[in-house]
């Protein structure tokens, strides 16, 4: 019997997410995302298809590095215009029961004491089904629209990442205690004072004098995600991270890093997704001719904006056949990595193009729906992955060949659930129970 697979879908509150261009595809709806009926109908068509979750990324800053402007991003929808994603969550809870809620949000530029509120509120208001991936950001963009200079070093963000980490437990876990609450009507006690704690923190870069806000939420500490690849973004996924998130490759890449990050998380349990896009067809032909349309309105302007910001590389001062050496930089480490193993550790403009099927360097998975079930089953066998992220192309259409054609034909396999487990978040992800437990450093804090 294979594994079973989980699903979620990879999201941004904004036009053009990963694959860029797309939404200039006459049947694509993603320039409608201001309209709340987007994320309702959204919502309610990955709870039919009984995804795991719905996973919004977020960014802080524009893309401004390729030709040092933010020209390209702008005229080709590359993550801007882009909502808050945390603003779209709770309607979309509203009209589902079962689905997971996934945000992206920046640690670097927001007091931790607010944080730890808002992610609380939205843990009560779609009862226990929020989760957070915890990033530190890459973009100097962002850290000028703070007043900053420019963005901290790779590894410092890690370290300040660690002090957050630390306030934001004992707010979600130690300030209020298990029997602080008591809705006590006939004798006008809503809380117990003597097990509302007040959290003291003095470290290198935060001071914290404050009760958290909050009553405990269903889960206390939110769903943690992590998409960090790097040798120290590794070690923080392994301490922190309950699911992660990695791009696509090799088989045997992408297995090696697996078994690393769950050796070091050892003995705590890992999920781990990994980033996928789909073209599908009742045949292989019929797919193949819906890539070629598809490709038809892919954007490599808003590509290669993209994937400068993203690997911290100014395309635009290279010529197409120019190499280009991707040395250690201060933007996302796993892309420049990612981007060596296809290309060789010397690469072009013209070879980075090459990679851009979709307008992403994201290379789609092309078949019929039962040739796709099959290679996705016997990639997650391969690689030990327990799910994948499936990032848009054309919306919404891609979803729903998904729901309608893929999800069933997993199901005839064996590989996929019939019906969602009961209970929160976390556990319908774990089979456990709703708040972290040790050795998980979370449940230290907890009174």
């Amino acid at each position: 019997m294979p594994r079973e697979i989980r699903l979620n879908a990879f999201d941004m509150a904004c036009v053009g997410h990963i694959q860029q261009g797309m939404w200039t595809h006459p049947r694509d709806t993603s320039a409608e995302y201001m309209r709340m009926d987007h994320w309702l109908d959204l919502a309610r068509l990955l709870e039919r298809g009984l995804f795991d979750g719905l996973f919004l990324a977020d960014v802080l800053g524009i893309y401004d590095v390729l030709d040092g402007s933010a020209d390209a991003a702008i005229r080709s929808a590359a993550q801007v215009p882009l909502l808050d994603p945390a603003m779209v969550v709770p309607a979309m809870a509203a009209v589902t029961r079962e689905l997971g809620f996934g945000i992206t949000a920046n640690l670097s530029y927001e007091a931790p004491y607010l944080f730890a509120r808002r992610m609380s509120t939205l843990d009560h208001l779609t009862g226990g089904r929020i989760g957070w991936n915890v990033v530190t950001g890459y973009l100097d963009s962002a850290a000028r629209a703070m007043g900053l200079d420019r963005q901290m070093q790779h590894d410092d963000r890690y370290d300040l990442a660690e002090e957050y980490m630390e306030i934001v437990y004992r707010l979600w876990e130690e300030s209020w205690g298990e029997g602080a609450v008591l809705r006590d009507r006939a004798g006008g006690r809503y809380a117990d004072p003597a097990a509302v704690r007040r959290i003291r923190h003095e470290g290198p870069q935060y001071r914290l004098d404050a009760h958290h806000l909050c009553e405990p939420s269903p889960q206390r500490t939110p769903v943690l995600y992590q998409a960090g690849a790097s040798a120290r973004g590794q070690v923080f996924a392994a301490r922190h991270a309950e699911c992660v998130f990695l791009n696509g490759g090799p088989a045997a890449d992408v297995a090696r890093t697996i078994a690393e990050l769950r050796a070091l998380a050892a003995p705590r349990e890992l999920r781990v997704f990994v980033g996928a896009t789909l073209v599908l067809g009742r045949t292989e032909a019929e797919a193949g001719k819906k890539l070629a349309e598809y490709r038809r309105h892919s954007s490599v302007e808003g590509a290669l904006a993209h994937a400068s910001a993203s690997l911290g590389i100014d395309f635009g001062r290279f010529g197409m056949d120019e190499p280009i050496e991707a040395g250690p930089g201060n933007a996302i480490q796993s892309n420049v990595a990612a981007m060596k193993r296809a290309t060789g550790p010397a690469f072009t403009k013209r070879g980075l193009i090459d990679q851009f099927i979709l307008g992403s360097r994201q290379k789609p998975m092309v078949g019929s729906v039962a040739d796709v079930a099959d290679r996705l089953i016997e990639y997650a066998e391969a690689t030990g992955a327990d799910g994948f992220n499936l990032s848009r192309t054309v919306f919404p259409e891609g979803l729903e060949e998904v729901v309608d054609g893929l999800v069933p034909a997993l199901q005839d396999r064996g590989a996929y659930k019939r019906a969602y487990a009961p209970g929160t978040y976390r556990e319908k992800l774990f089979g456990a129970g709703p708040r972290l437990a040790a050795p998980h450093p979370a449940a230290g804090f907890r009174a």
